[in-house]
């Protein structure tokens, strides 16, 4: 028996996308000559765990147990001696990593790609925070009074169709700041990395006010890419607030297009008084006015009653409304921080600050590869676009039999789970595509 069963679909997808090859070749140099375990299928292994719901090094026990499914998987002290081993030496480790999961990514995209044919691919770029229970090193209090790291990710959007996934991330101590411009410009340029080569002209980088920063705004705009970022309304953008016509305020949209009662929007460009210097050339700058809804927390910048947003993006040309829906998609990226958090991020198991950050990039890998077994084998059904937690309840957790007969071995599901034909039809798309 084998209580994972639906965790065949894992290593059938990395598998079709070559992440398994490509770990193995990345993670060569790390090899020594007596070893029996080879540092990639250890890597997958815990990235297959992590998956699975795995939090800490021990809970490779759960995939161990299940040699039948899994193959040889290392033991605990070999698992900790590797770790020791790469957090020696965590940025080429880290390096090695990317360069596998970019590989596997353009072969992945290759076979279903994620992003619209035509049009810009979002890039989200927003930082959180994760919580410590113990002096780990880089742990410190954060602003919001708590204890832990602050973590900027970046991910890159599916649509409204699909998920996301985390193209990089950067781990950082709790006392880091949201709006730091050179942590940001790191992670975006981890992130174009990622993309494969012919997408990154397209690239719409999209964040909240902590990516309004000036010197991030000039990388993007000599990268000559487009953005869609927050501006926290400082006394130029009040002083243009103050001094626009009513009848510049046109209808907001909701998310589905329809229009949104209660919400407008307005173009502050032409409004913004000399004081407004120092930013690159071509932005634009967009308000959202919409009353509070009933028991919000008001802010000094409402207006008479108005809850004011302001963002900043280069595109030209579109409606404004249909900027400003675009803008507030970006919310998205937060569902791809829980996503992840599910996903071995909400507790950095390790003490060491390098070790922690190795953990961040598995946790990466395996959101990853829930991520890309959707979008090869669920493609067509509503599997698409489910959290980790609702894929790993009905899909990955199922116990199946595993049968030899004939010089094959056959995984038999029972017949009476409901999600057995989705998990049949997914071996069927990956089989296809091996």
């Amino acid at each position: 028996m084998i209580s994972s069963g639906g965790a065949a679909l894992l290593l059938k997808t990395a598998q079709v996308s070559g992440l398994a090859k490509e770990l193995s070749c990345a993670l060569s140099p790390w090899r020594s000559a007596r070893w029996v375990h080879d540092p990639g299928k250890t890597v997958l292994d815990l990235a297959v765990t992590i998956a699975l719901g795995g939090d800490c090094l021990a809970d490779a026990a759960v995939v161990r147990a299940q040699s039948e499914l899994f193959g040889a998987v290392a033991s605990d002290p070999t698992i900790s001696r590797l770790i020791e081993v790469l957090g020696g030496d965590a940025t080429a480790v880290i390096t090695a990593i990317r360069g596998a999961r970019a590989a596997a990514r353009a072969t992945v995209w290759g076979h279903r790609s994620p992003v619209p044919a035509t049009g810009p691919v979002v890039v989200d770029l927003d930082a959180t925070l994760v919580g410590a229970h113990s002096e780990k090193e880089g742990a410190t209090p954060n602003f919001k009074r708590g204890f832990g790291f602050h973590p900027m990710m970046a991910f890159v959007d599916h649509g409204a169709g699909g998920t996301g996934e985390p193209l990089a991330g950067m781990l950082r101590p709790g006392r880091a700041n949201a709006n730091t411009a050179a942590d940001q410009i790191a992670v975006l340029d981890a992130a174009l990395a990622q993309l494969p080569e012919q997408l990154r002209p397209r690239v719409l980088v999209r964040g909240d006010a902590g990516s309004g920063v000036q010197p991030l705004l000039w990388h993007v705009h000599d990268l000559g890419l487009a953005y869609s970022v927050g501006v926290s309304a400082r006394q130029p953008v009040q002083d243009a607030l103050a001094v626009l016509p009513k009848q510049a305020w046109r209808a907001a949209l909701d998310p589905d297009g329809r229009p949104r009662h209660g919400a407008q929007v307005a173009e502050l460009t032409r409004w913004l008084p000399a004081t407004f210097t120092g930013w690159p050339p071509g932005m634009r700058i967009i308000a959202r006015r919409e009353r509070p809804h009933p028991g919000a927390q008001l802010h000094i910048t409402d207006d008479d009653g108005w809850r004011i947003t302001v963002f900043a993006t280069n595109t030209t040309g579109g409606r404004l409304a249909d900027l400003e829906v675009r803008h507030r998609l970006r919310a998205r990226a937060e569902d791809r921080i829980r996503g992840l958090k599910d996903t071995g991020m909400t507790n950095l198991p390790l003490q060491a600050f390098a070790k922690n950050q190795i953990w961040l990039e598995l946790a990466c890998l395996a959101y990853e590869l829930l991520t890309w077994t959707q979008l090869l084998a669920f493609h067509d059904q509503p599997a698409r676009a489910w959290e980790p937690k609702r894929l790993r309840l009905r899909l990955l957790a199922v116990a199946a039999r595993l049968i030899t007969t004939g010089r094959r071995r056959i995984l038999r599901l029972p017949k009476r789970w409901p999600w057995a034909d989705l998990i049949t039809s997914g071996h069927q798309h990956l089989a296809a595509l091996a």
